[in-house]
């Protein structure tokens, strides 16, 4: 089973303790507003990455990374980008493409607010794991690594 550990809106800073808590994934998927190179390079070296450029990234992070992504993890149909908006209020410019692609799992960033909602007329998953500095766990996960 793949381990896949969440992240958006790092603007140009990576908690150490993120990095340590995705200790035991396989991918990392980082839904935009990366801020730096220097963050996405460090998670390549770690993690199987997967990226998207949000609002506030320019220049090389728009050269290197789409403004959407589609792939497939272990059979499951994947759509990211960074200003996705939920379900039933999604961003204009992504609403075609989920149309269109119709993934079973839709992850996007921008809100800095983690929510998780299944979409019923897509037959969809949608998470956005809120900013990177307002860290987020299910209830019942050990956080404990995210503790002073």
């Amino acid at each position: 089973m793949v381990k896949v550990g969440l992240l958006s809106d790092t603007h140009g800073w990576l908690d150490p303790k993120i990095v340590e808590f995705f200790k035991d994934c396989n991918e990392v998927w980082h839904c935009g507003d990366i801020g730096d190179v220097a963050i996405t390079d460090a998670l390549a070296q770690r993690f199987t990455l997967h990226a998207v450029y949000g609002n506030i990234d320019g220049g090389i992070l728009r050269r290197i990374f789409p403004e959407r992504e589609v792939f497939y993890c272990e059979n499951v149909k994947v759509v990211i980008t960074h200003i996705g908006g939920y379900p039933g209020h999604y961003d204009r410019k992504i609403a075609e493409t989920l149309r269109r692609e119709r993934p079973q799992l839709f992850v996007c960033g921008h809100s800095h607010i983690a929510k998780v909602k299944y979409d019923q007329a897509l037959g969809c998953l949608h998470i956005n794991p809120g900013g990177s500095r307002e860290i987020w766990v299910p209830h019942g996960t050990d956080c404990s690594p995210f503790r002073d």
